[in-house]
């Protein structure tokens, strides 16, 4: 299989490394020094269930260069969607799937109005990894999951090729035929983690110990569903229960990235996260006090080079 990794940071070199590391033939799209690391060392996943490291990899800053691939796994910051969208445009073939793998709820469809509604196939990734250096990805936790599936349910051969290809690789595949479900699941997980490890500069073990810190956090989730539900999503299951019971089994320095990027100054995706709930419920008339307070209490941080 041929994949091309479209951002390639903590979630597209992690992912993108295990698939070339069984086989697949993989070109990483980077920039920068984090381009230059993996033409001439490759990645290093630090990871305490799987490390590896790959050697030299084929790489480049122009997608535009890089033949058509069967799966593209797009991986760049929300902020970034529409520009890299039009960028890869180019490598965008007739049978090539996009799975974008962002944070948020609204990147399919920000895909599809450039590449075509044909190409983009919904994707979540449930994973701690962060870029610790150039070329070296540290992945915290056991989890490393991508659940991904065609936008109209349908159990199509490319989809089910790519489970194949993350069988292989080690990687915890999941076709569903439920992915707004699963990318609206995530979302009411994330507002809440990324917002609550950010806003306190901690991870998720002293937040879940602490009754009121964690009845915040869960007020947000329970935030985000009301909002989920104002739009006409449904789901088949409690969310909020499921996340209620994972959360407790996350190690106790299970942290966002949003709190990595906090920390050494760069944008934040807080527009995308609680923000949108901010947003959303002012729009559907639900009250989301919690959200909102996130986003009003982070904003002067979301983007270092607006101050």
């Amino acid at each position: 299989m041929r994949v091309a990794v479209m951002g390639t940071g903590g979630v597209g070199g992690y992912f993108g490394a295990r698939l070339q590391a069984s086989g697949c033939d993989v070109t990483f799209i980077a920039r920068g020094a984090q381009l230059d690391a993996i033409r001439s060392r490759g990645l290093t996943i630090e990871s305490r269930i799987a490390p590896l490291e790959t050697g030299p990899l084929a790489a480049t800053d122009d997608p535009a260069s890089v033949a058509p691939p069967d799966i593209v796994l797009f991986c760049v910051k929300l902020w970034d969607v529409e520009e890299a969208a039009r960028a890869m445009r180019p490598m965008v073939g007739a049978n090539t799937a996009v799975i974008p793998l962002q944070n948020g709820i609204d990147s399919e469809p920000r895909v599809a109005g450039i590449v075509g509604a044909r190409a983009v196939m919904g994707g979540v990734a449930h994973i701690s990894a962060t870029v610790t250096g150039p070329g070296v990805i540290r992945h915290t936790g056991k989890l490393q999951r991508i659940t991904f599936g065609e936008m109209d349910g349908a159990r199509s051969p490319r989809a089910e090729a790519f489970l194949a290809a993350c069988t292989a690789a080690g990687i915890d595949g999941r076709l569903t035929a439920r992915i707004e479900e699963a990318i609206w699941d995530k979302f009411i997980f994330l507002v809440a983690f990324s917002g609550m490890t950010a806003l306190l500069r901690l991870g998720i073990g002293p937040i879940r110990e602490d009754a009121e810190t964690f009845a915040m956090f869960r007020a947000a989730m329970e935030e985000a569903v009301a909002v989920a539900r104002a739009k006409g999503v449904s789901f088949s299951y409690d969310p909020i229960a499921q996340w209620l019971k994972a959360i407790q089994a996350m190690p106790d320095d299970y942290r966002a990235s949003m709190l990595e990027d906090l920390e050494r100054g760069r944008r934040l995706e807080l527009p995308w996260l609680s923000g949108a709930v901010a947003r959303l419920g002012a729009e559907l008339g639900v009250d989301v006090p919690v959200n909102r307070f996130i986003a009003t209490a982070l904003k002067l941080h979301a983007d270092p080079s607006s101050r």
